[in-house]
């Protein structure tokens, strides 16, 4: 439970990191978002999180 929610805080101070440097970029991908098909959000979606279930496998082996 410990590592799950120190990798939700990271995910945080990541996010929170794009939000405060690149304002303008991070406000354009959620307008991109926003007219985006519910497909393919989900899509992408699913593929960020296998991609990182096999990184988490890799590295923690």
């Amino acid at each position: 439970m410990r590592d799950l929610l120190t990798a939700l805080a990271l995910v945080l101070v990541i996010e929170g990191m794009l939000w405060a440097l690149f304002p303008e970029a991070m406000k354009r991908a959620a307008e991109r978002a926003l007219v985006m098909d519910s497909g393919q959000l989900r899509y992408a979606g699913l593929v960020a999180a296998a991609t990182g279930v096999v990184l988490v496998w890799l590295i923690r082996g």
